[in-house]
């Protein structure tokens, strides 16, 4: 294997005084939600939000004086840029950083803070990937990968290691799979100090490309996802054997299992996950009886998340539990029954959020109109209880399902 537990054992003593040993820490709400007993390792808190710190620092550690002078380049989504980034500028080494154009604005604008050069290209990392090749034989920089690289792998699994000093008998660890980096040197360090420890892999459905390549499966690849940390077309080289040997299942989840896991971090856990960093909590929502009644180690990989898009999901996750409930009503065009509205839904407890008056749909007569009401409810049978009210009153209420975010 090109990475031991004894490499990983060597990087956490050079991350000593250099990292934050984050903290592991058990969250009784998620066991509640989840039906397993669940503690999370915040890796949110490292300087640049994710666990990236880590094998970032290893690698650019390793360099000999006439690497660094010339300096490094690499190609990243943004938490592996931030992190390279921020060492580099730490320990005075040139960085130039390649990232995708779809890139969260949030994420390019913390690693220009580092004071990296950024250069934005292509659609995906395999594209940004194309323009680092010729930038690296142009100007003879080191390349920092963001997985496929002993370093990087051997940093990363110092999370395990810290996992299990403060929760030696764990039963699973979920980790998201991207390009492998975090799970390989995790399962590489778990599995040595706990052999009998389960580790479970996470992809997003739309990039399935670990899994694809290790069960022989051709899911299709590709499309927009919350998770943009770990999505990856090109699986690591060095990081497919050590995932084929070590790692049980690997588990895929939707979109909106992404988003009711970054939800939940938020609401129950007071704390800030990315897409990526919420997929491992994701997969014990989609599987909830693969892990009921264990002991799971979850790694909250990283928290940096566009703030309109964390906004965004946490309306949508309110109109999912009925919080939010947009209603259309059809009424007569005539002065006051707007007031009648506003005083049924009084009546019944319900905050209006939004009105909406429509006079020009065609399927209503000449002498009518349609109403969309957005409303906030307790819960779904409040909910349920105003539509209710609505039809009783002959509004004949239609509930619309895609709510407007609510500024």
């Amino acid at each position: 294997m090109t990475v031991t537990l004894v490499a990983v054992e060597a990087a956490r003593r050079i991350l000593q005084g250099q990292v934050l040993a984050t903290p592991m820490l058990p969250a009784p709400r998620l066991s509640a939600l989840t039906g397993a007993e669940v503690f999370v390792k915040y890796e949110n808190l490292q300087v640049t939000n994710s666990f990236k710190d880590r094998g970032a620092f290893v690698k650019l550690a390793s360099l000999d004086e006439e690497a660094r002078r010339r300096g490094v380049i690499t190609m990243s989504a943004g938490n592996h840029a931030q992190a390279v980034a921020y060492h580099a500028q730490r320990l005075g080494v040139p960085a130039t950083i390649v990232m995708p154009e779809t890139t969260p604005f949030v994420k390019v604008a913390s690693t220009k803070a580092f004071g990296a050069t950024v250069v934005l290209d292509g659609e995906t990392l395999a594209e940004a990937q194309r323009r680092v090749e010729t930038i690296m034989a142009a100007e003879g920089l080191t390349l920092v990968h963001p997985y496929d690289d002993p370093h990087i792998i051997a940093g990363q699994g110092t999370v395990a290691i810290e996992m299990l000093a403060t929760v030696p008998d764990l039963d699973v660890l979920v980790i998201p799979i991207g390009g492998g980096g975090l799970i390989a040197g995790n399962a590489v360090a778990a599995r040595g100090i706990r052999p009998e420890i389960e580790v479970v892999g996470v992809e997003a459905a739309l990039y399935p490309s670990m899994r694809n390549v290790i069960a022989g499966e051709d899911r299709p690849i590709g499309g927009p996802t919350l998770a943009e940390g770990i999505a990856v077309k090109n699986v690591g080289r060095l990081t497919r054997p050590i995932i084929e040997e070590l790692v049980s299942d690997i588990i895929l989840v939707d979109e909106a299992q992404l988003e009711r896991a970054v939800n939940a971090y938020l609401t129950l856990q007071k704390t800030m996950a990315e897409g990526a960093g919420a997929a491992g909590l994701a997969a014990m929502l989609a599987r909830p009886e693969r892990f009921r009644n264990k002991r799971v180690g979850l790694v909250l990989c990283g928290g940096n998340i566009d703030p309109r898009i964390l906004a965004s999901i946490m309306v949508r996750e309110l109109e999912r539990e009925s919080r939010i409930v947009s209603i259309r009503l059809t009424i007569p065009d005539r002065p006051g029954v707007l007031g009648s509205i506003a005083t049924l839904l009084g009546e019944h407890g319900a905050n209006i959020l939004e009105v909406e008056h429509h006079r020009l749909f065609l399927d209503v007569p000449a002498k009518g109109a349609k109403v969309d009401v957005t409303v906030e409810a307790r819960d779904r049978a409040h909910a349920h209880e105003i539509v209710q009210a609505f039809a009783e009153n002959g509004y004949q209420p239609e509930k619309i399902e895609t709510v407007k975010a609510i500024a």
